[in-house]
């Protein structure tokens, strides 16, 4: 996933519609439904949108799956705006970098991921968008000098880049394996980590709430794959029961709800659990391609996911922080520096949905995922934080 973006506080990386500080724990739920109830349906939403994917190109072209799926889910979200009464965000800057944003989060990595699964399983699409982690970590080397390396991190990203060898078959030559379609679905991994820093970089401290930012990020691409549509294809002869059905859940559902969803796990038990979606999409994803759609499953496919995905586990390790040094008893407490507050500078909040870690999100201390998407998500769908990792929305969901 991981997902759109939207602002966050900067002790947070996952969206969140309620401000929570590191010092302050999550605040609990009244009411609903339990917790881990809606983590199962959240995985499970997310994990399901490479099958849904794989649906809807059977009677649609990629740029048109895409287009329904941004142009639902940007539906699901203006109309929780417009039951709460929000606005959309304002002023040409934000516009803009929403714009961009919209392209490397949305409409680039959705596009290619559809293009990916006219030639690949579905199940190999939901692998490739577990590297994000690894894509992100590896250019928050290069573009975020706070993000200091570890030898842990770095043995994270080798290992995971190993289980994308495996998953693929290296020792085989890449037999049987779509060359093409495998690189379209890691270029479009590789977009949410891309995006996540450019919206950490240009939209940290945007007023509005996270549902408000991805509502209109969601209908700018709206608007850019209207346009691309328009050019590259052609309308739709017929409206197919189950690509149509397929193509209306992606959006409403992995990309409007879940976002919804996932806004709420992260306000109730804090981004590092919630985070942990991204370990189960590619589970649910090859499990759905192979037990709905009748893929085929060797043993290096669950093998390599199983090592991407701990290598991605460790590319969200943080050094522990050195401890706090103590005056000794008796000593005089050490002068105070006094500063005026009219000089006291505001923390800027991060958008949700620009650093991943696995996740992102969205998300995070890291460029990677949940998504982050999600939504990338996205899955499908956060900034890099001075505390937890940010879960990202899956990538292509």
């Amino acid at each position: 996933m991981s997902a759109p973006t939207t602002p966050r506080p900067a002790a947070e990386a996952l969206p969140d519609p309620l401000p929570i500080t590191a010092a302050a724990p999550p605040a609990p739920r009244r009411g609903g439904l339990d917790w881990r109830i809606r983590f199962a349906v959240l995985s499970a939403i997310w994990g399901f949108s490479f099958l849904l994917i794989k649906v809807g190109t059977e009677a649609y072209a990629p740029f048109q799956v895409a287009l329904g799926r941004v142009a639902f889910g940007a539906l699901a979200l203006l109309t929780v705006l417009l039951l709460r009464r929000e606005r959309l965000p304002r002023g040409r800057r934000t516009w803009a970098h929403l714009t961009v944003a919209a392209l490397l989060l949305n409409t680039a990595p959705f596009s290619l991921f559809a293009y990916a699964e006219l030639s690949i399983p579905s199940s190999l699409a939901g692998i490739c968008n577990a590297t994000s982690p690894l894509w992100g970590m590896a250019l928050s080397l290069v573009a975020l000098s706070e993000d200091r390396p570890t030898r842990r991190r770095f043995a994270g990203l080798g290992l995971g880049f190993l289980g994308v060898l495996t998953v693929l078959g290296a020792w085989q030559g890449f037999s049987g394996v779509d060359a093409t379609g495998t690189a379209l679905a890691l270029l479009a991994s590789l977009c949410y980590p891309i995006g996540w820093i450019y919206v950490r970089r240009t939209l940290a401290g945007t007023p509005g709430s996270p549902v408000a930012l991805t509502g209109a990020q969601l209908g700018i691409s709206t608007v850019q794959l209207l346009l691309v549509s328009a050019l590259f294809t052609s309308a739709p002869h017929s409206f197919p029961l189950w690509p149509t059905l397929s193509v209306i859940a992606l959006g409403a559902l992995g990309t409007g709800l879940a976002l919804q969803m996932q806004y709420g796990l992260v306000t109730e038990v804090g981004p590092t659990t919630a985070q942990m979606v991204t370990y189960f999409i590619p589970v649910i994803a090859t499990t759905a391609g192979v037990l709905v759609l009748g893929e085929q499953l060797h043993w290096n496919t669950p093998v390599g996911a199983a090592i991407v995905l701990a290598g991605a586990a460790l590319t969200q390790t943080r050094a522990p922080k050195p401890p706090t040094k103590t005056a000794p008893t008796g000593s005089a407490p050490a002068p105070t520096s006094q500063v005026s507050p009219a000089t006291t500078a505001p923390t800027p909040t991060s958008p949700a949905g620009s650093d991943p870690a696995p996740t992102s999100q969205v998300s995070p201390a890291t460029t990677d995922p949940t998504p982050t998407s999600p939504v990338g998500s996205a899955l499908d769908t956060a900034l890099p934080t001075t505390t937890d990792p940010a879960p990202t929305s899956p990538a292509g969901v």
